[in-house]
């Protein structure tokens, strides 16, 4: 009777270890050498451009495919492209000020994946889950992705609308001001964002 308890012991836990073995999330880093989010601001005739750095990142993986992860982005760095001299510095100092995204007290922005699965006919086509903090306001939002991955490396790639007065960016605003007229700045951006990980 003992013998028999054993041997059932034993192979419950050889089912839970190979249990937890097969679920041990792998880590990835992000490349920020790699990795950047392109950005697209609209307003009543026209729209700007450019592209905020990636501070560092991390995505877990578990069973082939994105359990969890966290990417930050270095606000600090926020560049205009479609501008030259005065203009340019202008745009970025205004852009980093207390009018949009008050840089010097929020110098990061993050973006923690909750959950990813796969949806479309392709392999590689996902929608990702997670919580995108802006000026320390946290909202879920959630956006289909381009996802490859591999045993050495991950690469993602995704078009992301946010609604900029969701986390408190309300400055030419129709929708909290009235006649902003030519100079109404729409409340939609696009995010185009571009990620590389590697195995650590």
């Amino acid at each position: 009777m003992r013998y028999h308890i054993l041997v059932l012991l034993l192979a419950m836990s050889s089912l839970l270890t190979a249990f937890a073995l097969s679920n041990t999330a792998e880590q990835y880093t992000v490349d920020t050498d790699h990795s950047q989010v392109k950005w697209t601001g609209e307003k009543v005739g026209g729209s700007h451009y450019g592209h905020v750095a990636v501070k560092e990142g991390v995505l877990h993986v578990a069973d082939g495919k994105i359990e969890s992860g966290l990417v930050v982005l270095d606000m600090s760095s926020m560049v205009v492209e479609d501008l030259k001299g005065f203009m340019k510095r202008k745009l970025e100092k205004h852009l980093k000020s207390e009018d949009f995204f008050n840089v010097e007290a929020y110098p990061t922005a993050t973006f923690k994946i909750k959950k990813v699965y796969r949806q479309g006919k392709q392999q590689d086509e996902f929608k990702v889950i997670g919580d995108l903090t802006i000026k320390g306001i946290t909202k879920e939002i959630h956006f289909p992705a381009t996802i490859a991955l591999s045993p050495t490396f991950i690469t993602a790639k995704a078009l992301i609308t946010v609604d900029r007065t969701a986390f408190d960016v309300r400055y030419g605003s129709g929708s909290f001001f009235d006649d902003l007229g030519n100079k109404t700045i729409y409340d939609d951006f696009k995010l185009e964002v571009n990620i590389k990980a590697n195995q650590k």
